[in-house]
């Protein structure tokens, strides 16, 4: 049966976030007076999002259960000619598990928050930042029109460069945030070129209006070209997707936001800032199911992703950056799944990966914390006896992110390989391939930095930097201190655990109604007889236990495998290997080394270019032709003509009386020369 929500309780799950960071971001920062401490600042923020999961939660009860659903205009903001601007809501089982995804891992977060950030002296701003970013994210996929979709879209960026550049006074903070902001604005570029398109030929923001134009829309072609139109809004939209959800080549902001705090690394980078542009495609999938080429080129795009970001993972020594590297990888993965019209697979994998990736992330700040600031995974080692808690969390959020038969990141990747498998796209021969070997190479790294955390002989005593963090080097969590390694506060492990039981258990338990039920079946729309991936995959589907089971005799479980006991020969059995490896694929460990010079090429090509076309529009156009050309022109123009007319006026009578008589005799020879 199905029932109506409470657009009042839907509103206070955006409102109550909001409220908490507002408290806590006047009253508890210097711009209120300090008025109320540390304590009243982080319960007001962690209420706040703590009323809006319960409410998610509630919510989501609703729509699995009853088939409660809600698409409804809450604020009417203007009507421009006959386009209206609104803020509604559109809840159902795509937008109340995004709701639920979010508000549980920001909780998540806001209770490490409160061990991690013990001593910073921006406690009560970071915790209003986090709120806010919440309140974004939730106004995002709550929304039922483009004008609110791209409002959240560009709050969450703006909250992220504030998380990001959060130690303001660190100067690579500073940069990392200014290179996503900009990055970003790429992406966003091409995103508001999209809707734009949307507004001009169907006339309307609103989700279900446009969804039913799209059969008109997939008719039009684009003005001037041989391109369908639908085929150049998908792309625009999905540029907007590969800067918000960090695609080749518009990755390059992801790893090195890094320099924030570990706790929005959680928040925003694995669990919901980058997952939006995912969310976003999917949730325009009607119009996306009109172009192959756009599913090519998306398919593409995500098979590179998966593949070479996580190649750059293998190298990476900072524990925070081999983490940002595998979430690149695998929001390749779900990109791929996009691309093959799997769009539940897609959101599939959002939702389990949110849970490990976030483990991890935190795992890593617990690490750090236990560790006194050391983030090279060089100088640890042997760690699992000095931080038990901490060790089998990370054991069993690398067991998700690897795919092991019965772990939550099983059941989604495992169905993204199989719907790119019966994928016809021409592009999809090639995803395929880098989704199988993604997942060797996954494994490889993933296994890599446990093994070097948590085994082999304690290195933690020999790094050469331990002691030379001065005021130029800002400790990422506040604590200092040598000695050995240490379990982190009840505030930090909770989170851990918490997270850890839906890395395990939520794939087997949602695998069923997400991809095979109706749990999604009106927010996802597939056209089966030209895209039918899904539904070829859903015939050989009998079970997530007999899915498990069979993966045992499956290329993807041999290929994990086969990177787990690779890293452990290589980094316990026999450490030479990885060196030796390195000295006979130098040239390639240089490429990687540096990224693809994808960094180089931005900095030293792009950056240049537009400064250089920056100063030709300056001294050119603005110089050249508006200052001197238009401006400067002009008043010299009117300066000349007033220097020759100003001689007719001499203020002498004789003057005007002469102009007068030559005046009369020019019209008495006019009027002669008529009559004749």
């Amino acid at each position: 049966m199905s029932t109506t929500l409470s657009a009042s309780t839907l509103l206070a799950v955006p409102l109550a976030p909001l409220v908490g960071s507002a408290l806590a971001g006047i009253l508890g920062t210097t711009f209120g007076g300090n008025l109320i401490g540390r304590r009243a600042s982080h319960t007001l923020t962690i209420l706040g999002v703590l009323v809006a999961f319960i409410l998610s939660a509630s919510t989501l009860k609703s729509v699995a259960l009853d088939g409660a659903r809600f698409n409804e205009t809450i604020y009417t903001w203007m009507v421009v000619g006959g386009l209206k601007m609104e803020v509604g809501f559109l809840v159902d089982g795509l937008t109340a598990m995004m709701m639920v995804v979010v508000t549980f891992v920001s909780l998540m977060v806001h209770l490490y928050t409160i061990g991690y950030m013990e001593e910073d002296e921006g406690y009560n701003r970071f915790f209003a930042y986090i709120s806010l970013f919440t309140f974004s994210m939730l106004m995002l996929v709550m929304s039922n029109n483009l004008l609110q979709l791209f409002f959240g879209w560009e709050a969450v960026g703006l909250v992220s460069y504030l998380l990001i550049g959060f130690w303001f006074k660190k100067p690579t903070a500073i940069f990392a945030n200014m290179k996503a902001f900009l990055v970003n604005r790429v992406g966003d570029f091409g995103f508001i070129l999209g809707i734009g398109l949307i507004v001009a030929y169907a006339g309307t923001m609103n989700y279900t209006e446009v969804f039913a134009k799209s059969g008109e829309l997939g008719k039009l072609g684009f003005p001037g070209t041989d391109w369908m139109l639908i085929t150049v809004i998908c792309i625009c939209l999905f540029i907007g997707a590969m800067g918000k959800s960090a695609q080749f080549p518009l990755h390059v902001w992801l790893p090195d936001s890094m320099e924030g705090p570990t706790p929005i690394s959680a928040l925003i980078h694995a669990a919901t800032m980058v997952t939006a542009g995912i969310f976003m495609v999917a949730r325009m999938s009607p119009l996306f199911e009109l172009s192959d080429t756009a599913l090519n080129f998306i398919m593409v795009i995500g098979a590179i992703t998966a593949l070479f970001m996580g190649f750059l993972g293998i190298i990476q020594n900072d524990i925070k950056r081999v983490v940002a590297y595998s979430t690149l990888s695998q929001l390749g993965y779900m990109t791929v799944a996009l691309g093959a019209s799997a769009y539940s697979v897609a959101v599939f994998h959002l939702m389990t990966h949110a849970f490990f990736k976030a483990l991890l992330f935190l795992a890593a700040g617990s690490v750090i914390m236990g560790l006194h600031h050391n983030q090279d995974i060089r100088w640890m080692g042997g760690v699992r006896k000095y931080m038990p808690i901490t060790w089998i969390t990370s054991l069993l959020g690398t067991l998700a992110l690897i795919g092991t038969p019965l772990f939550s990141g099983f059941y989604s990747k495992d169905s993204i390989i199989e719907a790119v498998h019966f994928s016809h796209l021409p592009a999809a021969g090639f995803a395929h391939f880098a989704v199988l070997a993604g997942v060797f190479v996954t494994s490889f790294y993933s296994f890599r930095l446990y093994f070097l955390v948590f085994h082999g002989k304690e290195r933690y005593d020999q790094n050469p930097d331990a002691h030379h963090h001065g005021d130029d080097h800002h400790d990422d969590h506040g604590h200092h201190g040598d000695g050995k390694p240490h379990e982190t506060p009840w505030v930090v492990t909770v989170p851990l655990l918490l997270l850890a039981i839906p890395s395990v258990v939520i794939g087997y338990m949602t695998i069923q109604p997400m991809l095979f039920g109706d749990f999604l079946k009106d927010a996802i729309f597939i056209d089966s007889a030209a895209h039918p991936a899904l539904a070829k995959f859903a015939e050989m589907f009998h079970g997530p236990l007999a899915m498990a089971l069979h993966a045992f005799s499956t290329a993807p479980f041999y290929l994990a495998l086969a990177g787990a006991v690779t890293a452990w020969y290589m980094y316990l059995i026999n450490p030479a290997v990885p060196a030796a490896i390195g000295r006979a694929l130098r040239p390639i460990v240089v490429v990687l080394e540096n990224k693809y010079y994808l960094d180089w090429f931005n900095e030293n090509v792009l950056a240049r270019a537009a400064r250089g076309l920056g100063i030709g529009f300056w001294k050119g156009g603005d110089r050249g032709v508006i200052e001197a050309g238009v401006v400067n022109a002009s008043w010299k123009i009117v300066g000349a003509v007033s220097s020759v007319v100003r001689r007719a006026q001499t203020g002498y009578l004789y003057h005007y009386a002469l102009m007068m008589i030559v005046g009369v005799l020019l019209f008495m020879t006019y009027f002669v020369w008529l009559a004749k």
